[in-house]
């Protein structure tokens, strides 16, 4: 094992509770220093997405059936419907004077360490040129941090289907340090995993395939978000990266994707001119050593040695014997998507079937061919 590995394994293990002692954390709820809950790029341009008036979604449960889904076209629109399912404000809640966003993807404690980014190429409505683009949830807007040539583009594109466009995500540690101390970097990479799943869920209902792209670097990732770009980070809390994801029609039986950008077209990108500085979450902060080492320590380098998968369209589990009850073939994928609650009150009173709770567990198996 090598030294980065054990190092890893280390902090998980340092930061496992025990039955005599708990992980090491603030010992308090310093809630005049709570973090913003919101990242923004000021003095970036901004754009705000379409409201959706219409749900135009596909039942849920075709989702996971073997039905051939309506493609939806790349607009301004259909990307409004990705982000407002997968990464957008789903309900707000309040108590006495706090109030307080719900979102579609989950998250530990409700503290939301996870950014969004958009990659994609000039669409009308949008811009005339690709730009990288940061999520807003609370505008429900995009803003611009990069923008680039075509020709930049379709070099970073080339070997993927027409019609793909880039997702990236990263964690701001600190969001989950304000409250679990040392364990918040665990709470980040499980947080990441709803994310992820958050989007491919989202993006099966536009008819789109979400695809991670397991093969780059950690510092590919971080030139393509400009994450790591000092100067807009001075006084504000960094972002971690963590991976990019490729989305794109699925229309093909099978088909033969790369699971990684080009470098140079990477390049290009992070040495153009950018706009925007991040705000400050948080007026003070406790630094966490044992959470930048294990950060450092985990960084991914590019997998020369899987470059390619085949993806297929349909397959694995079967959900029909419960799934399409009369019931529920009248319930939307987006109105499944924006009703997802945390299970902390259950009313004592309604249930579920064996046959209902087992169909719920196989959703979370991998079916073949489908990263």
């Amino acid at each position: 094992m090598d030294e980065l590995a054990s190092r890893t394994i280390q902090y998980h293990e340092k930061t496992k509770h025990h039955f005599h002692r708990n992980a090491n954390g603030p010992g308090y709820m310093d809630w005049q220093n709570q973090p913003d809950p919101f990242r923004k790029y000021e003095g970036a341009r901004r754009y705000y997405l379409p409201p959706i008036i219409k749900d135009k979604t596909p039942a849920y449960h075709s989702l996971f059936s073997n039905e051939i889904l309506e493609v939806k076209p790349l607009s301004v629109e259909n990307i409004s419907d990705l982000f407002e399912m997968s990464m957008g404000i789903t309900a707000w809640k309040q108590a006495g004077d706090s109030r307080w966003p719900l979102r579609a993807n989950p998250s530990s404690g409700n503290l939301h360490p996870t950014e969004a980014y958009l990659v994609i190429i000039g669409l009308e409505d949008l811009n005339r040129l690709p730009g990288v683009y940061h999520y807003l949830p609370k505008e429900h807007a995009i803003e611009l941090r990069t923008q680039f040539y075509n020709e930049t583009w379709n070099d970073l594109t080339k070997k993927f289907p027409l019609g793909t466009f880039l997702i990236g995500l990263s964690s701001i540690h600190w969001r989950e340090a304000w409250k679990y101390g040392e364990r918040a970097f665990r709470y980040c990479q499980h947080d990441i995993g709803h994310a992820l799943a958050a989007v491919r869920i989202a993006a099966a209902a536009l008819g789109w395939k979400a695809v991670h792209l397991d093969g780059m670097s950690d510092a590919d990732i971080s030139q393509l978000l400009g994450l790591d770009r000092v100067d807009d980070y001075k006084e504000s809390e960094r972002e971690h990266p963590d991976l990019i994801l490729a989305l794109f029609p699925d229309d093909r039986d099978s088909q033969i994707i790369p699971l990684a950008l080009e470098g140079e077209p990477i390049k290009l990108i992070s040495a153009g001119e950018w706009e925007g500085k991040a705000n400050r979450l948080s007026a003070d902060r406790v630094e966490w050593e044992i959470i930048d080492t294990v950060a450092k320590s985990s960084l991914k380098d590019k997998r020369e040695n899987e470059v390619t998968i085949t993806l297929y369209r349909k397959g694995g589990v079967n959900f029909e014997p419960v799934l399409n009850s009369s019931k529920r073939k009248k319930i939307s994928s987006r109105q499944i998507i924006r009703q997802r609650r945390s299970a902390v009150s259950f009313d004592g009173f309604s249930s579920m079937s064996k046959e209902e709770f087992y169909c719920v567990l196989a959703h979370t198996i991998v079916n073949k061919g489908i990263p």
